[in-house]
């Protein structure tokens, strides 16, 4: 076979090859179509719809945490200050700061002795007049008991507090009537009171007008 044939069957091959991928190569691509199927479709408006549902859900949440607690003063009661004695009116304000604006949440309890804690001198506390053992006596943090008195006349006024410790002083005190006063010593005599209902206590403890007042407010 001379070169010429050579040539021309080289050609033919090469035009052979061309015709098959035009007929059979190209049917074997996946074909490009503006048609979206209805599974895809179906697909993505589930996707749109729970990224709507998603999206709502989180404003709901988002307006329920930053939603405002509604604070309503639902006791009140306030001991007048006998004794003016600046160490004893020191002693008392620093106790009401400490009380002030103290949560008791629902179903917990509180204790005076917890939240105050030892009156010490290194946190500002004075020696004052206070009982001791039925002994009219100077004590760092004298003045304690009328801050403790104060409370438990407002919380035993609310329903669904149940006062669960409270001692009395024994002798007369000069700021509440015999029998309803509540003394207090840290670790050793304390005022608990359990909070039973579904909602918040906030206690505001202050001194006004030559009175301690203890306000109590319920949060929902």
């Amino acid at each position: 076979m001379n070169k010429k044939w050579i040539i021309v069957l080289i050609i033919l091959f090469i035009i052979a090859g061309i015709l098959l991928y035009y007929f059979f190569g190209r049917k074997s691509e996946t074909p490009q179509s503006e048609y979206t199927p209805s599974r895809t479709i179906a697909n993505t408006e589930a996707e749109i719809n729970n990224k709507i549902n998603s999206s709502n859900s989180n404003i709901e949440n988002n307006n329920k945490e930053t939603k405002p607690n509604t604070e309503t003063k639902i006791s009140s009661f306030n001991t007048p200050i006998v004794d003016d004695n600046k160490n004893r009116i020191n002693n008392i304000k620093i106790t009401c700061s400490r009380i002030n604006n103290e949560i008791v949440g629902a179903h917990e309890s509180f204790s005076f002795c917890d939240v105050v804690g030892q009156p010490s001198s290194e946190d500002g506390y004075k020696e004052a007049h206070a009982f001791v053992d039925g002994e009219l006596v100077n004590a760092i943090g004298g003045g304690n008991c009328q801050v403790s008195t104060t409370i438990y006349n407002a919380a035993k006024k609310i329903d669904g507090v149940e006062i669960t410790e409270r001692h009395e002083h024994g002798k007369p005190v000069g700021y509440i009537e015999m029998g309803k006063d509540a003394t207090v010593a840290y670790d050793y005599l304390d005022l608990k009171f359990k909070n039973k209902n579904d909602f918040d206590l906030k206690l505001k403890a202050y001194i006004k007008n030559d009175k301690v007042y203890v306000d109590i407010y319920k949060i929902v």
